[in-house]
């Protein structure tokens, strides 16, 4: 129970990668708020039905009243904040095709959730933070940056600004004791990839060094470490968890 008495938030919470972060989170004791544009009761229901303690909340990310009101009623309800995870993005919608079909309001569409949202998410989140001068910041990036996939180019550098924004966010928030630090998952075998077909998972097979499926499970051991006092001393740092795909 490395997070007993903690809060974290979760957005992207409702189903797949988002759920099994809000799910460990909570095992290891966390308060979790199950933040999602879609239906986050279900994910909720299940953690207080395993003794744990969760807030649903239907949130749109790239809305700033919205992110506002999310950590005002999460501090409301457990009293503080120590943990964001910045899950929510746009991506299994999303249809592959060179740049030169990609149309300005696609692009503007996953800036808006992949990119925007972050921004907005820890701009309402870290004054909660600042005043306990301590928390934990944790963005999800994507392996597809550090190999710079084809026919992706809005969702691959939309995940390069979540880099970006990882690296500056720590130095501007070291001074209070914040840590924001980064995740890049490999294909992850989510409800996304799943309807994906077997073609695309056996291509991230064949380039995975670990010969079997990247599981949303196998991302959250990561999640609890950078949540946890464990990594206090880490900030800024992107760690990949693709099963060996791409290096940094």
């Amino acid at each position: 129970m490395r997070l007993r008495g903690k809060v974290a938030i979760v957005t992207g919470a409702a189903q797949g990668i988002g759920a099994a972060y809000a799910r460990g989170l909570a095992r290891e004791g966390a308060a979790v708020a199950v933040v999602d544009i879609l239906d986050p009761n279900p994910v909720a229901k299940e953690i207080v039905g395993n003794d744990g303690k969760a807030l649903p909340l239907v949130v749109d990310v790239s809305d700033e009243k919205q992110t506002g009101e999310m950590a005002r009623k999460v501090a409301d309800t457990f009293g503080h904040i120590d943990i964001l995870v910045n899950n929510a993005a746009i991506y299994g919608t999303i249809v592959r095709k060179g740049f030169e079909q990609i149309t300005v309001e696609e692009w503007d569409k996953i800036m808006a959730v992949n990119v925007r949202g972050i921004f907005l998410c820890v701009k309402a989140v870290t004054p909660y933070l600042k005043k306990q001068e301590r928390g934990k910041i944790i963005n999800v990036t994507s392996s597809t940056f550090f190999k710079g996939n084809e026919n992706f180019l809005h969702y691959v550098s939309s995940k390069g600004a979540v880099v970006a924004m990882t690296r500056s966010l720590a130095r501007e928030l070291g001074d209070y004791n914040i840590n924001v630090n980064a995740i890049a998952p490999g294909q992850t075998m989510s409800e996304a990839n799943l309807k994906r077909g077997e073609e695309t998972d056996a291509r991230s097979l064949r380039a995975r060094l670990l010969k079997r499926r990247l599981l949303p499970e196998d991302l959250v051991g990561t999640v609890i470490y950078l949540s946890s006092s464990d990594s206090d001393m880490m900030t800024g740092q992107v760690l990949l968890v693709d099963g060996g795909t791409a290096f940094h």
